[in-house]
């Protein structure tokens, strides 16, 4: 997994507003766990979701990157964060909710590691208590390879992307950041990413043995399937 250690002070700037996956985080919470009062976020990165949170619930954040965590701890005084890797941490509490979204969970790029956290998850939720995470799909993924090369501007300066299969169901995403100095030139800095998709089956198959799927869709609501560009799901921890 990568750290975004370069990418830390740039990546709210180029990933934008949260707002449409925190109320989808919310409307789950409503429906399957309206008195849901402490959360979890795996993989915080920023704490631009944890933010929006905030205000409803007591929060924790748990990221490996120390350079994220700083921009999280800057937007989030006084919340708990901790720096650890996602598949193996032991935090002594449990909480009502555990979410992992914005496709953090593709960038873990083996399945066994997908395992691993779905098991830190489970540990760390009370009995039922909501599982909620994203992903990007193999469909999703297959598309992003014969795209052309993604390029935007975001203030002064130019992000590009590229996205390649790399080895299996794991594709390399080629990030690139070119930093204006303000003399006409620009300082450049890449980080490359890997990411796996898996086949939606196979996820529904490794969460049945301890948890029950209360909700799946697609971004406009619909049944997701593998050629989604997205699919949503949320959980409830079986008992015991």
């Amino acid at each position: 997994m990568m750290d975004y250690a370069t990418f830390a002070r740039f990546y709210d700037q180029i990933m934008g507003d949260r707002t449409e996956e925190i109320a989808r985080i919310e409307a789950y919470l409503d429906r399957h766990l309206p008195d849901a009062s402490t959360l979890l976020e795996l993989g915080c990165g920023t704490g631009a979701i944890l933010a929006g949170l905030a205000g409803r619930f007591a929060v924790t954040g748990i990221d490996r990157s120390p350079e994220m965590l700083e921009v999280a701890a800057r937007r989030l005084p006084g919340i708990p964060l901790v720096q650890a890797d996602i598949t193996r941490f032991q935090l002594g509490t449990r909480f009502d909710a555990v979410i992992c979204v914005f496709d953090t969970l593709n960038h873990l790029p083996t399945f066994e590691q997908w395992l691993a956290l779905f098991g830190r998850a489970r540990e760390h939720l009370t009995d039922g208590g909501l599982f909620v995470f994203d992903v990007n799909t193999t469909g999703r993924m297959r598309r992003l390879h014969s795209s052309d090369r993604y390029v935007e501007d975001f203030g002064p300066n130019v992000f590009s992307m590229r996205v390649e299969p790399f080895d299996g169901d794991v594709s390399l995403w080629t990030t690139t950041i070119f930093e204006s100095t303000g003399d006409g030139t620009y300082r450049q800095h890449q980080e490359r990413i890997l990411e796996l998709a898996v086949p939606l089956a196979q996820i529904r198959r490794a969460l049945a043995a301890d948890f029950d799927l209360l909700d799946q869709a697609g971004y406009d609501g619909e049944l997701p399937d593998d050629d989604s560009d997205r699919a949503f799901f949320a959980y409830r921890r079986r008992p015991g």
